[in-house]
C-alpha cells in the first residue's frame, strides 16, 4: 500500500469511528465496532491507531486546532465588536455542518474524556471559548455596541449552550443550510423575538 493509499484509509478509518462516537458514544464504541463498520479485522484497525483513544484523540485535536484557528483570524481581521460576534457565530454553525460528528462527540463526551490527561487541552480549550466570549462581551458592552445591563458571564452561557447543542437536531444537507440557521440565530440573539412597537 503506497503512502497515498495508507493516507487515504487511514482517513476513511476516522470518519467510519467518528460516525460511530457520534451515533453511539465513545464508551459504548468498541475497536471491534469499528472495526466491522470498516469491513476489516479488529487487528489491521492496529496498523493504523494503537487504540480507540488515539482515533478520538485525533479527531477532536485537529477540529479544535482548525475552530480556534478560524476564530484567531476572526479577531484579528476586524476590531468590530459587533462584527466579530456576527463572525464567530457563524463559524460556529459553519462548524456544525462541516464537522458535525466532532462537534457531536465533544457534546457528548467531552465531559468523560477531560478526567484523562491525554485529553487536559479540551479543558484549555473551554477555558480559552470562555475568555474569548466573555471579553468580547464585554468589550461591547464598554463600546456601546452592546447594552450595558448583560451578565457577561451569563450571556456567555446562554450563547454557548444554545449555539452547540444544535447539533442534536441540525443535519447536514438536509432542507435547511447552516446559513439559515445562523441568519435565524443571530436575529433572535441581536434582536429579540418581540415586535418593537411592543415596547414603545
Amino acid at each position: 500500500m503506497t503512502e497515498t493509499e495508507t493516507r487515504s484509509r487511514r482517513e476513511q478509518l476516522l470518519a467510519i469511528a467518528g460516525g460511530l462516537f457520534a451515533e453511539r458514544g465513545f464508551k459504548n464504541t468498541t475497536v471491534r465496532d469499528i472495526a466491522d463498520a470498516a469491513g476489516i479485522l479488529s487487528g489491521s484497525l492496529y496498523h493504523h491507531f494503537d487504540s480507540k483513544e488515539s482515533i478520538v484523540d485525533e479527531l477532536l485535536s485537529t477540529f479544535q486546532r482548525d475552530l480556534f484557528a478560524t476564530y484567531d483570524r476572526i479577531l484579528e481581521s476586524t476590531p468590530d465588536t459587533a462584527a466579530r460576534i456576527d463572525a464567530i457565530i457563524r463559524a460556529s454553525f459553519d462548524a456544525i455542518d462541516q464537522h458535525h460528528n466532532e462537534v457531536a462527540i465533544f457534546q457528548n463526551d467531552a465531559g468523560f474524556l477531560m478526567g484523562f490527561e491525554r485529553f487536559a487541552y479540551l479543558r484549555e480549550h473551554n477555558r480559552r471559548f470562555r475568555t474569548m466570549w466573555v471579553g468580547l462581551l464585554d468589550e461591547g458592552m464598554r463600546s456601546g455596541a452592546l447594552r450595558t445591563d448583560l451578565d457577561p458571564e451569563l450571556t456567555y452561557r446562554f450563547i454557548r449552550d444554545t449555539v452547540w447543542v444544535a447539533v442534536r437536531w441540525y443535519r447536514p444537507g438536509g432542507d435547511v443550510p447552516a446559513r439559515t440557521v445562523a441568519d435565524q440565530y443571530l436575529t433572535i440573539l441581536l434582536n429579540g423575538i418581540s415586535r418593537k412597537e411592543d415596547h414603545a
